[in-house]
């Protein structure tokens, strides 16, 4: 991802002349087609960008049910086209037309007017899967406030950020796999978060370098850190505490959303398992270098990721009663 500048002679362009730079800046592929395709077509466009890109944003697992792997698909290539159109042009202004533009075509999906791959597609995943526009909705809000807000006062206000940028992708796993329950949302929520901060906090110097910071700023001058500090790369005493302080906060999230893994059926039960154990790791790997993320970033060794792999396997093809216990609601 790049961060955003605003140019001065985008000042008098229009709108579709923004637009048309964008998706200049973007790969061909995701440029709106002069007529809307198939559903089969549509699947197989997102299908081959969610197949291209899983090592980054790994929604459609290998251990959901095959049937639902399409609307996985779906989802997924709205995220990602979504995401590229904020990050990935280079200016502000750009990005923000764009993102726009991507959110009329949201409301022709539900309109029934579909033209583009992903909506085309999309619109099936909705229909199928009673899901309601907000959580897409919700992640267009995160990507138009990466470009306009690039600090955030308190640990709340990034879990503000989080409630959008995050949240929406867990939320709308559930509605594919069948849950609607409030319950089942909140600890949905408290696993996304963590995992959003886990990455935060992983990522802190390469967010730096792109003109971001997810530290709490209330955090850092309680910790005596300043932006300085992690501009030098040196990671001090001070930098250490309050990088734990964080990191404590995130498992404490973790630990909230995991009893969602006995809530729901096996298959998802598998996933929600890997995903949740993975940000723990990730948090481990930063222990492990004694919260020094600024010199490196902290990365889940291959034996790390093997043993998950392992567990995860291993959970799926053996009986595990306590995470196919009847629960109230439906399971996948």
């Amino acid at each position: 991802m790049t961060t955003a500048t605003l140019h001065p002679d985008n000042q008098a362009l229009s709108r579709d002349e923004l637009i048309a730079r964008g998706w200049a800046a973007l790969p061909p592929s995701y440029c709106m087609p002069a007529s809307a395709p198939t559903l089969n077509e549509a699947r197989a466009w997102c299908k081959r960008l969610a197949e291209s890109h899983y090592e980054n944003f790994h929604v459609a697992s290998w251990f959901l049910p095959e049937a639902l792997r399409p609307h996985f698909h779906s989802i997924y290539a709205y995220c990602r086209v979504s995401d590229d159109l904020g990050d990935e042009v280079g200016d502000t202004q750009v990005a923000l037309a764009l993102l726009d533009m991507w959110g009329r075509e949201l409301d022709a999906c539900y309109d029934g007017c579909a033209r583009h791959p992903v909506f085309v597609a999309l619109a099936e995943t909705i229909r199928a899967c009673s899901i309601p526009k907000e959580p897409f909705a919700d992640l267009l809000a995160a990507f138009r406030q990466d470009q306009t807000v690039v600090r955030y006062e308190t640990m709340q206000d990034v879990l503000s950020y989080c409630r959008y940028s995050a949240n929406p992708v867990g939320r709308l796993v559930l509605y594919v796999c069948g849950y609607t329950d409030e319950e089942r949302f909140r600890l949905s929520d408290a696993t996304c978060s963590a995992l959003q901060l886990a990455n935060f906090w992983q990522d802190v110097r390469v967010d730096y370098a792109k003109g971001r910071v997810y530290l709490p700023q209330a955090d850092m001058r309680g910790f005596g850190v300043s932006d300085e500090t992690i501009a030098q790369g040196i990671a001090t005493p001070e930098f250490r505490a309050l990088l734990r302080h964080e990191v404590d906060y995130a498992r404490s999230l973790f630990e909230d959303g995991l009893s969602l893994v006995g809530m729901v059926g096996r298959d998802l039960a598998v996933d929600l398992d890997l995903f949740s154990r993975g940000g723990l790791e990730i948090l481990r790997a930063i222990e492990r270098r004694d919260y020094d993320v600024l010199s490196a970033r902290p990365a889940i060794s291959k034996g790390a990721k093997l043993s998950l792999a392992l567990r995860a396997v291993s959970g799926k093809v053996m009986p595990f009663m306590r995470l196919t216990r009847p629960r109230t609601g439906k399971t996948a």
